[in-house]
């Protein structure tokens, strides 16, 4: 009981004497802030400035003081008959701070000067008369802590460490001998203050800590605030203080920093920056009037995904009632379209999310198919057949398929996983993948020409519809040198009317945006496209160039094929089966002088830059095949055009909100287009 009373009143005794200048110091930051606002404002209206590299301010917080050893002799002349062992305090921290760090550079270097309180109470004692004994001490240093700092991530999230120096300010204590419990009716006796003896002035330690920088200012402003909450850990190693006891010290401190630099005039915001290490340049392609119609053979992947904790089909899916089976044809899935998809997956993903619909529709056609429906699960194999049998009641209650013709699985990774062994990264998107149900087959009439195999894909469907507008057709942004030059750039685009559209940030040196996502319903226009850049060294680089756009329509009444391949996570190889396909079933339709547009596609899991790589190797990987087609049948007639988009959302064929998604966007898209006659 002692003990506690005692915690709870040094504590209250801890916090009050500093609680007015805590409250000050906020004070008097907001209102500097507040001041200097309005005069950054008006510095903004003309200026960018750089992150600085200097800062200065003040650092304020607690230490939480906890102490182990033991102490007995105070001084000379004072001797309390008990020795006091473990204790704990809260004292004031706070310093005035200066810090430096290039904007361009994970680490930095700080250095912060001040008073620091190590005050607090040790646990009371009985002494041999069974009288309670407190000791209290305010102990306080002025501490020098020089620290170098480093941002793991290239974030505002930074660790830091470093020595510790302190001067010895105050080493006073306070000691009580209270009254035997026993003999209430005592006279306390009076309290012992002074100084402890031995107390070492000088104290060499350590520390360790971590902060994250809140940016209170934009670039627009010349002086820069930041706000920087930190906590700190500082081991008893070294911090012992006194040079005659065991006693030492182990400090936790938590608080905030104020900080401010000024960032260095880069240039007037209206002005052109002029830089050579960039050159930038635009090309809108000029188009002419008409209409190019393709045929488009659309691959049906033969899984359906389900939600996280859900063993009942994804509301996104298609699903009918009894009365709407005879209605439904697999060429006319725009009456049976999903609700919620964005224009640029509508087409081909209706096709997809009637998925289970195909399947039951053929398997009507084909009464002697049959099929095995294999639940892929993280939870285990009695949830993947959970999800297997949700399929087959479906299939079996509204196409009135005979049970019999349909088997379930369950395991706990798909045959092909997405998730490889050791992999830590974007672990939720990959998850999301494995999470299946695997149509199998032997039936030749569910199944893609040459196909066969537990994984293989199911017929796919042919889709006629116009064309969207191919990539060569794309506004061309070329940045050479931003690669090395820059760190980001972006493109802010006005049209006559001053309305301004902004596209990026990017980090390579070419960027094609579709037309129509600058022109929208616009056949033409005239531009003024600004390229904004950040060097590396934080400067602002800005260049403008009119343009003039003319929205794509395609060549008309051309006739063409678009045919798509299907890559595994990962892969830059076509499976046997697609070889096959390409070789025997494309390339035989590709008419003498066509020319061949091959793009490749990935999804947003994993390095942009990688997945660049990887969409290239995967067009040339097509490319590679059909060549060989072509040479076998004695052909060199046929033109290509061969890009790698990588995950560009911009011009990927699908989102990447869903599983269904990202694995059509995992392709390669092969447009076959006539010779114009």
């Amino acid at each position: 009981m002692y003990n506690i009373i005692n915690l709870k009143k040094g504590l209250r005794q801890t916090w009050s004497p500093y609680s007015l200048p805590i409250k000050s110091l906020l004070v008097v930051s907001l209102t500097w802030l507040s001041v200097q606002t309005p005069v950054q404002a008006q510095e903004a209206q003309a200026f960018k400035y750089a992150k600085p590299s200097w800062y200065f301010g003040l650092a304020g917080g607690a230490n939480f003081n906890f102490y182990r050893g033991s102490t007995n002799q105070l001084n000379a002349s004072f001797t309390p008959p008990a020795t006091f062992h473990d204790g704990d305090g809260v004292g004031l921290f706070i310093a005035p701070l200066l810090e430096y760090r290039p904007a361009t550079s994970r680490w930095g270097v700080m250095l912060q000067a001040g008073y620091d309180s190590r005050k607090g109470s040790f646990d009371q004692v009985l002494t041999a008369c069974d009288c309670p004994a407190d000791l209290s001490t305010d102990l306080s240093y002025i501490t020098v802590e020089p620290s170098v700092r480093f941002a793991p991530f290239k974030s505002n999230f930074y660790l830091y460490g470093g020595p510790r120096l302190a001067f010895n300010l105050d080493k006073s204590f306070n000691y009580q001998l209270g009254i035997n419990p026993a003999f209430p009716d005592q006279n306390p006796s009076a309290a012992v203050t002074g100084d402890f003896s031995e107390i070492e002035e000088t104290i060499l330690s350590m520390q360790i800590g971590a902060g994250y920088d809140i940016p209170l200012s934009s670039d627009a402003n010349k002086t820069q605030f930041v706000l920087s909450p930190f906590v700190s850990f500082q081991p008893y190693f070294g911090q012992n203080p006194r040079k005659t006891e065991t006693w030492n010290n182990t400090t936790i401190r938590a608080g905030v920093a104020l900080k401010f630099g000024q960032g260095k005039n880069i240039q007037e915001a209206t002005d052109m920056a002029k830089d050579l290490e960039v050159q930038f340049s635009v090309n809108s392609p000029s188009n002419i009037q008409g209409e190019r119609r393709m045929t488009e053979v659309f691959p049906l992947r033969n899984y359906v995904f389900f939600n996280e904790a859900s063993t009942e089909i994804p509301s996104r899916y298609v699903l009918l009632n009894k009365n709407q089976v005879k209605d439904f044809k697999e060429d006319q899935l725009e009456t049976f379209a999903p609700k919620n998809l964005s224009d640029r997956s509508k087409r081909q993903m209706t096709v997809y999310y009637n998925i289970l619909n195909i399947l039951g529709d053929r398997m009507q056609k084909n009464p002697n198919a049959t099929i095995t429906l294999v639940g892929s699960s993280e939870k285990g194999s009695q949830d993947g057949i959970a999800m297997a049998e949700s399929i087959k009641t479906y299939l079996v209650n509204i196409f009135a398929i005979d049970a019999a013709r349909i088997t379930t699985k369950g395991q706990d990774k798909p045959s092909i996983p997405s998730e490889q062994p050791g992999a830590t990264q974007e672990l939720v998107l990959l998850r999301e993948g494995d999470r299946r149900v695997s149509i199998e087959s032997t039936s030749s009439d569910l199944l893609m020409e040459f196909q066969s195999g537990p994984d293989a894909q199911l017929k796919p469907v042919q889709i006629v519809a116009l064309q969207e507008a191919p990539v060569e057709s794309y506004v061309s942004f070329n940045n050479k040198g931003a690669g090395e030059a820059l760190s980001s750039w972006s493109l802010q685009i006005t049209d006559e009317q001053g309305a301004i559209q902004n596209f990026g940030p990017y980090t390579q040196d070419e960027v094609k945006i579709p037309g129509k996502s600058i022109l929208g319903s616009r056949s033409e226009g005239d531009y003024k496209v600004k390229m904004i850049g950040q060097t590396k060294s934080g400067k602002i680089v800005e260049k403008e160039t009119p343009v003039h756009m003319v929205l794509w329509t395609p060549a008309k009444m051309e006739e063409g094929m678009r045919y798509s391949i299907i890559y595994e996570f990962n892969k830059s190889k076509a499976i046997a089966i697609y070889d096959k396909y390409l070789t025997e079933v494309v390339t035989p339709k590709i008419p003498a002088g066509a020319t061949v547009i091959i793009h490749g596609h990935t999804d947003i899991i994993g390095d942009e830059t990688y997945n660049q790589n990887l969409s290239l190797d995967r067009a040339n990987d097509v490319k590679s095949i059909i060549e060989k087609g072509l040479s076998k049948a004695g052909r060199n007639d046929v033109t290509f055009e061969v890009t790698g988009q990588g995950e560009n959302e911009n011009n990927s064929p699908f989102e990447n909100k869903t599983p269904e998604e990202r694995f059509y966007n995992r392709t390669v898209i092969i447009d076959i287009i006539p010779a114009t006659k």
